[in-house]
């Protein structure tokens, strides 16, 4: 959220005058609405400010993490690893059994 979207602070709802008419406003009821306002306010305020730091450090998180050396896993083909596997599998046989099964 920019400082160009909000309009009024905490100090000025605080610190506003209304005019009084002759059948005006409960000005006691008033202000109390007003003092609430203002705590929502604030809250908002902290948050706002939370969120834009937490924005912040993600943003050099991400920046941090692109900027890294990308290391490319060198996965084996299927048919390779497959062919892989049966030598295993066939030098397994020869030392189990012997060379007699394949003579």
């Amino acid at each position: 959220m920019s400082s160009n979207e909000i309009r009024f602070t905490a100090n000025e709802i605080l610190n506003k005058d209304f005019k009084s008419s002759m059948r005006g406003y409960n000005q006691d009821e008033v202000d109390k609405f007003l003092d609430s306002i203002i705590q929502d306010y604030e809250a908002f305020q902290t948050i706002i400010e939370r969120l834009e730091k937490e924005n912040a450090q993600l943003k050099m998180q991400v920046k941090t993490a692109s900027e890294r050396p990308t290391r490319q896993a060198t996965t084996p083909s299927v048919g390779s690893t497959n062919y892989d596997i049966l030598q295993r599998l066939s030098n397994l046989e020869k030392e189990v059994f012997g060379s007699k099964l394949y003579e």
